[in-house]
Protein backbone atom coordinates (compact mmCIF):
# COMPACT_ATOMS: atom_id res chain seq x y z
CA UNK A 1 0.00 0.00 0.00
CA UNK A 2 1.11 3.59 0.11
CA UNK A 3 3.76 3.34 2.80
CA UNK A 4 2.23 4.21 6.16
CA UNK A 5 4.96 6.81 6.61
CA UNK A 6 4.42 8.38 3.19
CA UNK A 7 2.87 11.84 3.03
CA UNK A 8 -0.19 10.85 0.93
CA UNK A 9 -0.96 7.99 3.33
CA UNK A 10 -0.64 10.22 6.38
CA UNK A 11 -2.82 12.90 4.85
CA UNK A 12 -5.59 10.61 3.63
CA UNK A 13 -5.88 8.77 6.94
CA UNK A 14 -5.87 12.07 8.84
CA UNK A 15 -8.77 13.32 6.71
CA UNK A 16 -10.67 10.08 7.39
CA UNK A 17 -10.03 10.34 11.14
CA UNK A 18 -11.31 13.93 11.14
CA UNK A 19 -14.58 12.59 9.75
CA UNK A 20 -14.73 9.85 12.38
CA UNK A 21 -13.98 12.33 15.17
CA UNK A 22 -16.98 14.44 14.11
CA UNK A 23 -19.17 11.43 14.91
CA UNK A 24 -17.75 11.01 18.42
CA UNK A 25 -20.81 9.64 20.23
CA UNK A 26 -19.66 10.62 23.72
CA UNK A 27 -19.32 14.29 22.90
CA UNK A 28 -22.56 14.27 20.92
CA UNK A 29 -24.46 12.90 23.92
CA UNK A 30 -22.82 15.35 26.30
CA UNK A 31 -23.86 18.23 24.05
CA UNK A 32 -27.53 17.21 24.36
CA UNK A 33 -27.93 16.39 28.06
CA UNK A 34 -27.86 18.99 30.84
CA UNK A 35 -29.17 19.22 34.39
CA UNK A 36 -30.95 22.37 35.53
CA UNK A 37 -32.83 22.70 38.83
CA UNK A 38 -32.37 18.96 39.35
CA UNK A 39 -34.24 18.25 36.09
CA UNK A 40 -32.87 16.73 32.92
CA UNK A 41 -32.83 19.06 29.92
CA UNK A 42 -32.61 17.34 26.51
CA UNK A 43 -31.49 19.31 23.47
CA UNK A 44 -33.82 18.88 20.52
CA UNK A 45 -31.19 19.54 17.86
CA UNK A 46 -27.45 20.11 17.39
CA UNK A 47 -27.69 23.59 15.85
CA UNK A 48 -26.70 25.44 19.00
CA UNK A 49 -30.09 27.00 19.78
CA UNK A 50 -31.86 26.64 23.10
CA UNK A 51 -34.72 24.31 22.18
CA UNK A 52 -35.02 21.87 25.04
CA UNK A 53 -37.29 19.09 26.24
CA UNK A 54 -37.77 18.62 29.95
CA UNK A 55 -40.22 17.08 32.39
CA UNK A 56 -40.62 16.33 36.08
CA UNK A 57 -39.42 12.80 35.54
CA UNK A 58 -39.22 10.81 38.74
CA UNK A 59 -37.00 8.12 37.23
CA UNK A 60 -34.99 7.76 34.03
CA UNK A 61 -34.45 4.39 32.34
CA UNK A 62 -31.22 4.31 30.29
CA UNK A 63 -31.13 1.90 27.34
CA UNK A 64 -28.42 1.97 24.66
CA UNK A 65 -27.96 -0.25 21.63
CA UNK A 66 -25.82 -0.16 18.50
CA UNK A 67 -22.11 -0.07 17.72
CA UNK A 68 -21.67 3.08 19.81
CA UNK A 69 -23.87 1.90 22.69
CA UNK A 70 -21.17 1.73 25.35
CA UNK A 71 -19.63 5.11 24.61
CA UNK A 72 -23.06 6.75 24.44
CA UNK A 73 -24.18 5.05 27.66
CA UNK A 74 -21.06 6.17 29.51
CA UNK A 75 -21.61 9.78 28.43
CA UNK A 76 -25.28 9.73 29.44
CA UNK A 77 -24.49 8.29 32.85
CA UNK A 78 -21.91 11.04 33.40
CA UNK A 79 -24.56 13.68 32.63
CA UNK A 80 -27.46 12.33 34.73
CA UNK A 81 -27.33 12.31 38.57
CA UNK A 82 -27.44 8.78 39.97
CA UNK A 83 -30.55 9.42 42.07
CA UNK A 84 -32.59 10.04 38.89
CA UNK A 85 -31.66 6.72 37.30
CA UNK A 86 -34.09 3.80 37.42
CA UNK A 87 -31.73 1.04 38.44
CA UNK A 88 -29.05 -0.39 36.21
CA UNK A 89 -28.82 0.76 32.62
CA UNK A 90 -28.71 -1.59 29.63
CA UNK A 91 -26.23 -1.45 26.74
CA UNK A 92 -26.11 -3.82 23.77
CA UNK A 93 -23.28 -3.59 21.27
CA UNK A 94 -21.05 -5.65 18.98
CA UNK A 95 -18.56 -7.96 20.65
CA UNK A 96 -15.58 -5.82 19.64
CA UNK A 97 -17.13 -2.67 21.11
CA UNK A 98 -17.95 -4.12 24.56
CA UNK A 99 -16.44 -2.60 27.68
CA UNK A 100 -17.53 -2.53 31.32
CA UNK A 101 -19.64 0.39 32.57
CA UNK A 102 -20.47 0.84 36.25
CA UNK A 103 -24.17 0.23 37.02
CA UNK A 104 -24.85 -1.04 33.48
CA UNK A 105 -25.64 -4.49 32.19
CA UNK A 106 -23.58 -4.70 29.00
CA UNK A 107 -24.37 -7.31 26.35
CA UNK A 108 -22.27 -8.28 23.35
CA UNK A 109 -24.30 -9.52 20.39
CA UNK A 110 -23.95 -10.61 16.76
CA UNK A 111 -23.64 -8.28 13.77
CA UNK A 112 -24.39 -8.19 10.83
CA UNK A 113 -26.28 -11.43 11.49
CA UNK A 114 -28.26 -11.71 14.74
CA UNK A 115 -27.45 -14.35 17.35
CA UNK A 116 -28.91 -15.82 20.54
CA UNK A 117 -27.01 -13.34 22.71
CA UNK A 118 -28.82 -10.51 20.92
CA UNK A 119 -32.13 -12.30 21.43
CA UNK A 120 -31.49 -12.55 25.18
CA UNK A 121 -30.60 -8.87 25.31
CA UNK A 122 -33.74 -7.95 23.37
CA UNK A 123 -35.88 -9.91 25.83
CA UNK A 124 -34.19 -8.11 28.72
CA UNK A 125 -34.92 -4.72 27.18
CA UNK A 126 -38.51 -5.72 26.44
CA UNK A 127 -39.15 -6.42 30.11
CA UNK A 128 -37.61 -3.09 31.15
CA UNK A 129 -39.75 -1.16 28.65
CA UNK A 130 -42.89 -2.79 30.02
CA UNK A 131 -41.95 -1.65 33.53
CA UNK A 132 -41.67 2.04 32.59
CA UNK A 133 -44.53 4.09 34.08
CA UNK A 134 -46.10 7.52 33.80
CA UNK A 135 -43.90 10.38 35.02
CA UNK A 136 -40.85 8.33 34.03
CA UNK A 137 -38.54 8.80 31.04
CA UNK A 138 -37.09 6.09 28.86
CA UNK A 139 -33.92 7.54 27.34
CA UNK A 140 -32.92 5.45 24.33
CA UNK A 141 -29.41 5.84 22.84
CA UNK A 142 -29.44 4.54 19.27
CA UNK A 143 -26.55 3.95 16.89
CA UNK A 144 -25.89 1.97 13.74
CA UNK A 145 -26.10 -1.80 13.85
CA UNK A 146 -29.10 -1.80 16.16
CA UNK A 147 -31.28 -3.80 13.79
CA UNK A 148 -29.07 -6.88 13.94
CA UNK A 149 -28.07 -6.49 17.59
CA UNK A 150 -31.62 -6.66 18.95
CA UNK A 151 -33.47 -9.49 17.21
CA UNK A 152 -36.91 -9.97 18.70
CA UNK A 153 -38.78 -12.12 16.18
CA UNK A 154 -42.54 -12.32 16.28
CA UNK A 155 -43.80 -15.52 18.01
CA UNK A 156 -44.49 -17.33 14.74
CA UNK A 157 -40.85 -17.08 13.60
CA UNK A 158 -37.70 -18.51 15.15
CA UNK A 159 -34.43 -16.62 15.39
CA UNK A 160 -32.83 -19.07 12.95
CA UNK A 161 -35.57 -18.36 10.41
CA UNK A 162 -35.13 -14.63 10.83
CA UNK A 163 -31.36 -14.98 10.42
CA UNK A 164 -31.88 -17.00 7.23
CA UNK A 165 -34.14 -14.28 5.85
CA UNK A 166 -31.70 -11.52 6.81
CA UNK A 167 -28.83 -13.43 5.22
CA UNK A 168 -30.72 -13.72 1.93
CA UNK A 169 -31.45 -9.98 1.94
CA UNK A 170 -27.83 -9.07 2.67
CA UNK A 171 -26.59 -11.29 -0.17
CA UNK A 172 -29.04 -10.15 -2.85
CA UNK A 173 -28.02 -6.48 -2.88
CA UNK A 174 -31.12 -5.06 -1.18
CA UNK A 175 -30.75 -1.53 0.18
CA UNK A 176 -30.73 -0.86 3.92
CA UNK A 177 -34.22 0.68 3.65
CA UNK A 178 -35.55 -2.45 1.96
CA UNK A 179 -33.88 -4.77 4.46
CA UNK A 180 -35.28 -2.79 7.37
CA UNK A 181 -38.78 -2.79 5.87
CA UNK A 182 -38.74 -6.59 6.08
CA UNK A 183 -37.11 -6.62 9.51
CA UNK A 184 -39.78 -4.34 10.96
CA UNK A 185 -42.53 -6.75 9.99
CA UNK A 186 -40.78 -9.72 11.54
CA UNK A 187 -39.92 -7.99 14.82
CA UNK A 188 -41.56 -7.02 18.09
CA UNK A 189 -39.16 -4.10 18.76
CA UNK A 190 -38.47 -2.52 15.38
CA UNK A 191 -40.77 -0.16 13.47
CA UNK A 192 -42.04 1.63 16.60
CA UNK A 193 -42.20 -1.49 18.74
CA UNK A 194 -40.12 -0.03 21.56
CA UNK A 195 -42.30 3.06 21.72
CA UNK A 196 -45.40 0.88 21.94
CA UNK A 197 -43.97 -1.25 24.75
CA UNK A 198 -43.17 1.91 26.74
CA UNK A 199 -46.56 3.44 25.95
CA UNK A 200 -47.19 4.81 29.46
CA UNK A 201 -43.84 6.53 29.90
CA UNK A 202 -42.25 9.47 28.15
CA UNK A 203 -39.56 8.42 25.70
CA UNK A 204 -36.70 10.27 24.03
CA UNK A 205 -34.14 8.85 21.65
CA UNK A 206 -30.70 10.29 20.95
CA UNK A 207 -29.87 8.95 17.50
CA UNK A 208 -26.50 8.58 15.79
CA UNK A 209 -27.42 8.01 12.14
CA UNK A 210 -25.75 5.49 9.85
CA UNK A 211 -28.42 5.92 7.17
CA UNK A 212 -28.23 8.16 4.11
CA UNK A 213 -30.68 11.03 4.39
CA UNK A 214 -31.01 10.37 8.16
CA UNK A 215 -34.49 8.84 7.93
CA UNK A 216 -35.07 8.01 11.61
CA UNK A 217 -37.63 5.36 10.70
CA UNK A 218 -34.78 3.47 9.01
CA UNK A 219 -31.96 3.95 11.54
CA UNK A 220 -31.80 0.67 13.53
CA UNK A 221 -35.16 -0.07 11.86
CA UNK A 222 -36.86 2.81 13.69
CA UNK A 223 -37.76 1.20 17.04
CA UNK A 224 -38.92 4.45 18.67
CA UNK A 225 -40.73 6.14 15.77
CA UNK A 226 -43.77 5.46 13.61
CA UNK A 227 -43.41 3.18 10.59
CA UNK A 228 -45.03 4.07 7.27
CA UNK A 229 -44.36 0.71 5.59
CA UNK A 230 -46.75 -2.22 5.44
CA UNK A 231 -46.70 -6.01 5.23
CA UNK A 232 -47.37 -5.67 1.51
CA UNK A 233 -44.18 -3.60 1.13
CA UNK A 234 -42.10 -6.29 2.84
CA UNK A 235 -43.51 -8.94 0.51
CA UNK A 236 -42.76 -6.73 -2.49
CA UNK A 237 -39.10 -6.36 -1.44
CA UNK A 238 -38.61 -10.11 -1.13
CA UNK A 239 -40.30 -10.82 -4.44
CA UNK A 240 -38.50 -8.04 -6.33
CA UNK A 241 -35.12 -9.58 -5.42
CA UNK A 242 -36.45 -13.05 -6.27
CA UNK A 243 -35.79 -14.51 -2.83
CA UNK A 244 -39.44 -14.97 -1.80
CA UNK A 245 -39.35 -18.65 -2.73
CA UNK A 246 -36.18 -19.20 -0.68
CA UNK A 247 -37.27 -17.69 2.64
CA UNK A 248 -38.71 -19.98 5.33
CA UNK A 249 -42.39 -20.86 5.02
CA UNK A 250 -43.09 -19.41 8.48
CA UNK A 251 -41.85 -16.00 7.29
CA UNK A 252 -43.95 -16.18 4.13
CA UNK A 253 -46.99 -17.19 6.17
CA UNK A 254 -46.55 -14.42 8.74
CA UNK A 255 -46.20 -11.72 6.08
CA UNK A 256 -49.17 -13.01 4.09
CA UNK A 257 -51.40 -13.19 7.17
CA UNK A 258 -50.26 -9.70 8.13
CA UNK A 259 -51.21 -8.43 4.69
CA UNK A 260 -54.67 -9.92 5.29
CA UNK A 261 -54.80 -7.92 8.58
CA UNK A 262 -54.73 -11.06 10.71
CA UNK A 263 -51.68 -9.67 12.51
CA UNK A 264 -51.41 -6.06 13.70
CA UNK A 265 -49.46 -3.63 11.52
CA UNK A 266 -46.42 -1.77 12.82
CA UNK A 267 -47.45 1.39 14.75
CA UNK A 268 -48.36 4.36 12.55
CA UNK A 269 -48.04 8.06 13.32
CA UNK A 270 -51.63 8.40 14.55
CA UNK A 271 -51.00 6.04 17.49
CA UNK A 272 -51.75 7.96 20.69
CA UNK A 273 -48.58 6.86 22.53
CA UNK A 274 -46.38 8.78 20.07
CA UNK A 275 -47.58 12.04 21.65
CA UNK A 276 -45.05 11.64 24.47
CA UNK A 277 -42.23 10.28 22.29
CA UNK A 278 -39.49 12.41 20.66
CA UNK A 279 -35.92 12.19 19.36
CA UNK A 280 -32.76 14.19 18.63
CA UNK A 281 -30.45 13.41 15.73
CA UNK A 282 -26.98 13.87 17.25
CA UNK A 283 -24.66 12.69 14.44
CA UNK A 284 -24.70 11.53 10.83
CA UNK A 285 -22.62 10.68 7.79
CA UNK A 286 -23.30 14.13 6.33
CA UNK A 287 -21.81 15.76 9.44
CA UNK A 288 -18.70 13.56 9.13
CA UNK A 289 -18.33 14.32 5.42
CA UNK A 290 -18.47 18.04 6.18
CA UNK A 291 -15.80 17.63 8.87
CA UNK A 292 -13.54 15.70 6.47
CA UNK A 293 -13.96 18.44 3.86
CA UNK A 294 -13.11 21.18 6.36
CA UNK A 295 -10.01 19.34 7.57
CA UNK A 296 -8.79 18.63 4.03
CA UNK A 297 -9.17 22.31 3.16
CA UNK A 298 -7.21 23.27 6.27
CA UNK A 299 -4.42 20.97 5.08
CA UNK A 300 -4.13 22.87 1.81
CA UNK A 301 -6.22 20.69 -0.49
CA UNK A 302 -8.71 21.99 -2.99
CA UNK A 303 -11.84 20.13 -1.85
CA UNK A 304 -14.44 18.66 -4.17
CA UNK A 305 -17.54 17.17 -2.52
CA UNK A 306 -18.43 14.31 -4.83
CA UNK A 307 -21.49 13.09 -2.90
CA UNK A 308 -22.78 12.95 0.66
CA UNK A 309 -25.32 10.27 -0.26
CA UNK A 310 -23.15 7.80 -2.15
CA UNK A 311 -25.02 4.59 -2.90
CA UNK A 312 -25.31 1.85 -5.51
CA UNK A 313 -23.33 -1.23 -6.49
CA UNK A 314 -19.73 -0.80 -5.31
CA UNK A 315 -18.20 -1.60 -8.71
CA UNK A 316 -20.45 0.85 -10.53
CA UNK A 317 -19.74 3.56 -7.98
CA UNK A 318 -15.99 2.93 -8.39
CA UNK A 319 -16.21 3.31 -12.16
CA UNK A 320 -18.21 6.53 -11.87
CA UNK A 321 -15.76 7.98 -9.37
CA UNK A 322 -12.80 7.10 -11.60
CA UNK A 323 -14.53 8.75 -14.57
CA UNK A 324 -15.06 11.87 -12.45
CA UNK A 325 -11.39 11.90 -11.44
CA UNK A 326 -10.35 11.53 -15.08
CA UNK A 327 -12.53 14.51 -15.98
CA UNK A 328 -10.96 16.58 -13.20
CA UNK A 329 -7.52 15.77 -14.57
CA UNK A 330 -8.54 16.67 -18.11
CA UNK A 331 -9.65 20.11 -16.90
CA UNK A 332 -6.25 20.60 -15.28
CA UNK A 333 -5.42 20.44 -11.58
CA UNK A 334 -3.64 23.51 -10.26
CA UNK A 335 -3.22 22.14 -6.75
CA UNK A 336 -3.58 18.93 -4.78
CA UNK A 337 -7.26 17.99 -4.69
CA UNK A 338 -9.28 15.91 -2.25
CA UNK A 339 -12.44 14.41 -3.74
CA UNK A 340 -14.60 13.37 -0.79
CA UNK A 341 -17.78 11.31 -0.55
CA UNK A 342 -19.85 9.57 2.08
CA UNK A 343 -22.60 7.01 2.05
CA UNK A 344 -23.07 3.29 1.82
CA UNK A 345 -22.67 1.16 -1.29
CA UNK A 346 -23.89 -2.40 -1.78
CA UNK A 347 -22.40 -5.62 -3.14
CA UNK A 348 -24.49 -8.27 -4.87
CA UNK A 349 -22.79 -11.58 -4.14
CA UNK A 350 -22.35 -14.33 -6.70
CA UNK A 351 -22.17 -18.06 -6.01
CA UNK A 352 -18.37 -17.96 -5.83
CA UNK A 353 -17.58 -15.71 -2.89
CA UNK A 354 -14.40 -15.01 -0.99
CA UNK A 355 -13.80 -12.56 1.83
CA UNK A 356 -14.24 -8.83 1.93
CA UNK A 357 -16.62 -5.95 2.45
CA UNK A 358 -18.15 -3.21 0.34
CA UNK A 359 -15.31 -0.77 1.02
CA UNK A 360 -12.61 -3.25 0.07
CA UNK A 361 -14.50 -4.16 -3.08
CA UNK A 362 -14.97 -0.47 -3.91
CA UNK A 363 -11.25 0.23 -3.43
CA UNK A 364 -10.13 -2.67 -5.61
CA UNK A 365 -12.71 -1.82 -8.26
CA UNK A 366 -11.53 1.80 -8.25
CA UNK A 367 -7.91 0.72 -8.82
CA UNK A 368 -9.03 -1.38 -11.80
CA UNK A 369 -11.20 1.43 -13.20
CA UNK A 370 -8.35 3.92 -12.79
CA UNK A 371 -6.07 1.59 -14.74
CA UNK A 372 -8.66 1.07 -17.47
CA UNK A 373 -9.22 4.82 -17.82
CA UNK A 374 -5.49 5.58 -17.63
CA UNK A 375 -5.84 7.89 -14.65
CA UNK A 376 -2.54 9.72 -14.69
CA UNK A 377 -0.06 10.82 -12.07
CA UNK A 378 0.00 10.08 -8.36
CA UNK A 379 -3.30 9.29 -6.70
CA UNK A 380 -4.37 7.66 -3.45
CA UNK A 381 -7.85 6.37 -2.68
CA UNK A 382 -9.39 5.36 0.66
CA UNK A 383 -12.76 3.75 1.27
CA UNK A 384 -13.59 2.71 4.83
CA UNK A 385 -16.36 2.30 7.36
CA UNK A 386 -16.46 4.81 10.18
CA UNK A 387 -17.11 1.95 12.61
CA UNK A 388 -13.75 0.36 11.77
CA UNK A 389 -15.39 -2.80 10.43
CA UNK A 390 -15.94 -3.58 6.75
CA UNK A 391 -18.15 -6.64 6.37
CA UNK A 392 -17.05 -9.80 8.22
CA UNK A 393 -13.38 -8.74 8.35
CA UNK A 394 -10.92 -7.06 10.70
CA UNK A 395 -10.39 -4.16 8.29
CA UNK A 396 -12.20 -0.82 8.13
CA UNK A 397 -11.65 -0.81 4.38
CA UNK A 398 -8.66 -0.24 2.12
CA UNK A 399 -6.22 2.33 0.79
CA UNK A 400 -5.00 1.86 -2.79
CA UNK A 401 -2.82 3.90 -5.13
CA UNK A 402 -1.42 3.89 -8.64
CA UNK A 403 1.01 1.07 -7.75
CA UNK A 404 -1.43 -1.36 -6.10
CA UNK A 405 -2.32 -3.48 -9.13
CA UNK A 406 1.34 -3.78 -10.14
CA UNK A 407 2.18 -5.19 -6.71
CA UNK A 408 -0.71 -7.64 -6.95
CA UNK A 409 0.43 -8.96 -10.28
CA UNK A 410 4.02 -9.27 -9.02
CA UNK A 411 2.53 -11.45 -6.28
CA UNK A 412 0.80 -13.59 -8.96
CA UNK A 413 -2.63 -12.25 -8.01
CA UNK A 414 -5.14 -11.57 -10.76
CA UNK A 415 -7.12 -8.55 -9.46
CA UNK A 416 -9.96 -8.99 -11.96
CA UNK A 417 -10.48 -12.64 -11.00
CA UNK A 418 -10.29 -11.68 -7.32
CA UNK A 419 -12.93 -8.98 -7.80
CA UNK A 420 -15.23 -11.39 -9.62
CA UNK A 421 -14.94 -13.79 -6.68
CA UNK A 422 -15.68 -10.95 -4.22
CA UNK A 423 -12.39 -11.84 -2.53
CA UNK A 424 -10.89 -8.37 -2.25
CA UNK A 425 -9.65 -8.99 1.29
CA UNK A 426 -7.27 -11.73 0.15
CA UNK A 427 -5.61 -9.57 -2.50
CA UNK A 428 -5.50 -6.39 -0.43
CA UNK A 429 -4.02 -8.22 2.54
CA UNK A 430 -1.31 -9.78 0.36
CA UNK A 431 -0.22 -6.34 -0.85
CA UNK A 432 -0.65 -4.61 2.54
CA UNK A 433 -3.46 -2.40 1.26
CA UNK A 434 -5.98 -3.10 4.01
CA UNK A 435 -6.82 -0.18 6.30
CA UNK A 436 -7.16 -1.50 9.85
CA UNK A 437 -8.28 0.89 12.58
CA UNK A 438 -9.96 -1.37 15.11
CA UNK A 439 -13.41 -0.60 16.47
CA UNK A 440 -13.98 3.17 16.59
CA UNK A 441 -16.98 3.19 18.91
CA UNK A 442 -19.15 5.02 16.39
CA UNK A 443 -20.93 4.23 13.13
CA UNK A 444 -22.11 6.75 10.54
CA UNK A 445 -21.72 4.65 7.38
CA UNK A 446 -18.65 5.03 5.10
CA UNK A 447 -16.25 7.69 3.87
CA UNK A 448 -14.42 7.77 0.53
CA UNK A 449 -11.44 10.04 -0.08
CA UNK A 450 -9.46 10.39 -3.32
CA UNK A 451 -6.30 12.50 -3.38
CA UNK A 452 -5.22 13.74 -6.81
CA UNK A 453 -2.04 15.66 -7.48
CA UNK A 454 -1.15 18.00 -10.36
CA UNK A 455 0.65 16.34 -13.26
CA UNK A 456 3.95 17.94 -14.13
CA UNK A 457 4.76 17.26 -17.78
Amino acid sequence: MPNSTSLPHQKITAIFQAGVAAADPQQAVRNCLHIQNNQLQIGLNTHGDVQQRTGSWQRIHLIAFGKAACTMALAAQECIPAHLLAGRGIAVTTYDNVFTIDNFDVFGAGHPLPDTAGLQAANYITERLKQAQQKELVLILVSGGGSALLPSPVPAITLAEKIETTNLLLACGASINEINCVRKHLSQLKGGGMAQLAADADLHALILSDVLGDDVSTIASGPTVADDTYFSDAIKVLKSYQVWGNIPFSVQNHLQLGKLQLYPETPKSDASFFKNKAYTLIGSNAISVDAACIYAKEQGFSVDLYSNQLCGEARSVAKSLALYAKKCQSLGLKQATAIIAGGETTVTLSNACGKGGRNQELALAFALAAEELALRGDWTFLSAGTDGRDGPTDAAGAIVNDETLLRMRHANIDPIAILNRHDAYTALKATNNLYITGATGTNVADLQILLLYPIHE
